[in-house]
């Protein structure tokens, strides 16, 4: 079921809505006349994907935020100890995922009646479908399981590859106006505009300068440190014998800074994964921000699409500056974020790159 939520033919169909929705949450960044938190909106922005784009609910936009609200106090409590006491993290958990629950139900409800106007198949639909194919209708509750489970997947992790994202072209303007270069030379950006029609999946796949920024960024600041396997054969490391049956944990961010091919590993150089260098290609597992094998990632293109039309947008449409006078320090825990959110001033432009003050509504407007 997965490998068709995520095929090529899906993604090609996802694309135009991920582009409306990154389009509209710049509009409003821009629109702001303070900072913005920049980890806090790229977890909305998310989320926000997750429900428009993969579920394809028609959520008003009040009720999306509660619901994003709520799927939040979820998520900072689902790795509570399990203690099922009055106002312990665990409980205000359990009471989350209930309310979650409700909305998710209400939405799937309304969705499964009213299929007027669907112009493509979200990953809900494929996975009723693929359900139907075998047999099997799915229950409320199975639908329900599926719809959180792919609104987890989509969320925590991009928005924090997000996040390193609009970090690091602020650290390095050159990086920015590189990709800017490389969208002009493709056809891409004209007169500072996105040209129509020229956002198609290949013609991304294709701006080879995006995608070592991209490598780059998920390298530097892997949203996860690790993962858990299961041994399944007897095998010996570093002269210790690991016994089939063992649950063994391995560590993404340790492999990224140890691994030989990587020369200078502090230093944020998209280069390195070039035509020249190509430091990603020496060696099955140096390379691991999705985890490997059989077991790898299967959400891995998806979110890289994601960053990449984010980065589009970002270099086409938008001017920002650090809202702080130096970059922020950076936790790890529970996934890679600025320990202030990072403060960001964001200014639309019109074609000519110019600043556009967005005072009213229909300045606003202009500004896409």
């Amino acid at each position: 079921v997965f490998s068709k939520i995520f095929s090529h033919e899906a993604l090609e169909s996802y694309l135009p809505k991920i582009q409306l929705v990154i389009k509209d949450t710049l509009r409003a960044w821009s629109s702001n006349p303070e900072s913005i938190n920049v980890y806090h909106e790229a977890q909305k922005l998310t989320f926000r994907m997750a429900i428009r784009v993969l579920l394809g609910f028609r959520i008003p936009d009040e009720e999306l935020g509660r619901l994003f609200e709520v799927y939040q106090q979820f998520v900072e409590n689902v790795f509570s100890l399990p203690m099922d006491l009055p106002f312990s993290g665990y409980r205000r958990g359990i009471r989350a995922r209930e309310t979650l629950q409700k909305g998710l139900e209400k939405a799937i409800q309304e969705k499964l009646q009213n299929t007027q106007g669907k112009d493509y198949a979200d990953a809900l639909d494929i996975l009723i479908e693929s359900g139907k194919e075998h047999g099997k209708e799915l229950t409320m509750q199975e639908l329900k399981d599926g719809t959180l489970e792919l609104i987890f997947a989509a969320y925590a992790t991009t928005a924090s590859a997000s996040t390193s994202l609009i970090m690091q072209l602020l650290k390095h303007p050159r990086v920015l106006e590189k990709l800017r270069e490389e969208l002009r030379s493709k056809g891409i950006l004209h007169n500072g505009c996105i040209c129509e029609g020229s956002l198609r999946l290949d013609n991304i796949n294709g701006l080879h300068y995006l995608d070592c920024v991209i490598k780059e960024v998920l390298r530097l600041f892997t949203p996860i440190s690790g993962g858990y396997r299961t041994v399944l054969q007897t095998f010996e490391l570093d002269g210790f014998q690991i016994p089939k049956g063992w649950s063994v944990m391995y560590s993404i961010r340790d492999t990224h800074d140890t691994a030989p091919v990587f020369k200078d590993v502090d230093v944020f150089d998209p280069d390195r994964f070039g035509q020249g260098r190509s430091e990603d290609k020496d060696g099955r597992f140096h390379y691991l921000p999705f985890g490997g094998g059989v077991r790898t990632c299967l959400g891995k293109h998806l979110a890289k699409l994601f960053l990449k039309a984010l980065a589009i947008e970002l270099a086409s449409t938008s001017r920002f500056e650090l809202a702080t006078r130096t970059f922020p320090k950076i936790t790890l825990v529970p996934v890679v974020h600025p320990v202030d959110g990072l403060k960001v001033k964001f200014f639309g432009l019109d074609s000519n790159q110019n600043e556009i003050l967005t005072g009213t509504d229909a300045m606003l407007g202009a500004t896409v």
